[in-house]
């Protein structure tokens, strides 16, 4: 995280111990107060203040600036995601896992509702050097775990060898982003739970056993 925010306004900083934690304490700081406000309406001030720095440490830290800040927070709501479906998605390796996979998928979006921290930041990166590179990574790293879940139940004979990992976990994506979109649309998670369920049991059926899943 440190590398891609750092590479974007000057060369890699030497941090002690206790400035790495002081430059995490502002980036959590500030995702947590971004978490329940408009980023349009907060300022470096605000930050400052929440998170008890001076305006030195600030730009010490982030010499860009607030936008240089945001997308330090923006890499860690993107690593919060990941992390957020943890244990279970680096263990699909057996129907249960998938379920409680799809569980805390739900769960952490549903407890979410229409906010967006992550798309809101975004929003207001625009065209920032590393912005869309967040958003490409996260993309990539989740649909790699995805992708190495379904080869491990080829590999275990659960699920026929004829099945295209690249596809499924590519369409179970797309199906969970489509779902977040229609949940900030509409506040329903309905949707998210549709898409999940359908591609779930497109897995399943390619399998040569195993319960549907529902919740």
């Amino acid at each position: 995280m440190d590398c891609l925010v750092q590479k974007t306004y000057r060369g890699p900083v030497k941090l002690t111990a206790k400035g790495r934690a002081t430059r995490q304490r502002i980036i959590e700081g500030a995702a947590a107060h971004l978490r329940s406000d408009e980023t349009a309406g907060v300022t470096l001030d605000d930050i400052r203040a929440i998170t008890g720095t001076s305006k030195g440490q600030i730009f010490h830290y982030f010499p860009g600036g607030k936008e240089e800040l945001f997308l330090a927070v923006a890499q860690f709501e993107a690593d919060r995601v990941l992390d957020d479906q943890q244990p279970h998605l680096g263990a699909l390796t057996s129907w249960a896992a998938w379920q409680r996979w799809r569980d805390a998928v739900v769960a952490r979006y549903r407890a979410q509702g229409r906010s967006c921290p992550l798309g809101v930041l975004m929003g207001e990166l625009g065209n920032t050097p590393g912005a869309q590179e967040v958003i490409s990574t996260l993309l990539r790293q989740w649909e790699s775990e995805l992708h190495r879940g379904i080869v491990e139940m080829q590999g275990a004979g659960l699920v026929r060898q004829e099945l295209d990992p690249s596809r499924l976990s590519a369409a179970l994506i797309a199906g969970i982003q489509g779902g977040v979109q229609v949940l900030r649309s509409t506040g329903s998670v309905a949707y998210l739970e549709a898409v999940l369920d359908t591609l779930l049991d497109h897995l399943r059926i390619s399998g040569l056993a195993g319960p549907k899943m529902r919740s």
